[in-house]
């Protein structure tokens, strides 16, 4: 069986419709453990009522908790709005609970045998949490896939964070707005978007690359190989989560040797069944394979 860890922020997406657990890591981890992996959070929440509610919503997904530390600050939350496209905004709460996540004492075990770790760029906006994602990353084997799903939400982000992040990983998934901004922060500008990608590849040494562009398709990249795939036409409820999915389906897929059209495939097919469900967690069983 696979392991897999997600690192970084947990908390409440505060909808109109009501709340849903959120944060890149914790769907990162619903999902491969949806596709036979077993899954990890590393991350904090408060010790209030949202905290207990994160954790038992997560118990009942039979997700572990047994790494997610409890702080005296408070559990996370982000008011989300959507579009009339079912696209999120979001307007992320400060100086939270996942600000301060810190190395927990019994993880050592558990990243000895880990296959796939994702990290982003959000959880890194304090140096405590940024610090302890740093010291997990360097306990890894060397044979491990190490995600940088970069997710830049608002103004949480700098050059130093990216290009450290960059240097850590061996496979990066962003979007054309990312890839915009990281070209400006890189110095990367006036080049095309897969001359930008290729040249990430050979500067960072890394062994693959998404590039999603919503509803307008998505590239994979390899150093021998590239996929182009459309996105297919479906009724979008809303897209919370679907990026997280595709991530999550196409490191599991990558770990397993598969083809890279066969990770591509299989990588839209998931992100597009999220996109036609409610929030980021969905039932596998209504998954059509």
């Amino acid at each position: 069986m696979l392991t897999t860890v997600g690192i970084g922020e947990l908390l409440w997406d505060l909808l109109p419709s009501g709340k849903l657990v959120g944060g890149a890591p914790s769907n990162f981890a619903y999902h491969t453990q949806q596709q036979g992996a077993f899954s990890c959070i590393v991350s904090a929440v408060g010790n209030d009522s949202y905290g207990n509610e994160i954790k038992e919503a997560l118990l009942k997904k039979n997700l572990t908790t047994d790494y997610i530390q409890t702080v005296d600050y408070p559990t996370g939350t982000v008011d989300v709005n959507l579009n009339s496209l079912g696209e999120p905004s979001y307007l992320i709460n400060e100086n939270v609970a996942w600000d301060y996540i810190s190395l927990p004492k019994n993880i050592d075990k558990q990243i000895e045998h880990t296959n796939i770790l994702c990290f982003g760029s959000l959880a890194q906006r304090n140096a405590h949490t940024r610090n302890s994602i740093k010291k997990i990353i360097q306990k890894l084997n060397d044979d491990c896939l190490i995600v940088f799903d970069i997710n830049i939400r608002q103004n949480y982000y700098n050059h130093d964070i990216i290009q450290e992040s960059l240097a850590f990983c061996n496979v990066l998934k962003l979007n054309v707005d990312e890839l915009a901004i990281i070209s400006s922060l890189l110095n990367l500008k006036g080049l095309d978007d897969k001359a930008i990608i290729e040249k990430l590849m050979d500067q960072y040494k890394l062994k693959l690359i998404a590039l999603t562009y919503g509803s307008n398709g998505s590239i994979l990249m390899t150093p021998t190989n590239v996929s182009q795939l459309k996105t297919p036409k479906i009724n979008v409820i809303d897209t919370i989560g679907a990026g997280d999915s595709f991530t999550a389906t196409m490191a599991m897929e990558f770990v397993k040797g598969e083809s890279l059209a066969k990770v591509h495939q299989k990588a839209v097919e998931v992100s597009s069944f999220v996109c036609q469900s409610n929030g980021a967690m969905p039932d596998y069983n209504n998954l059509k394979t």
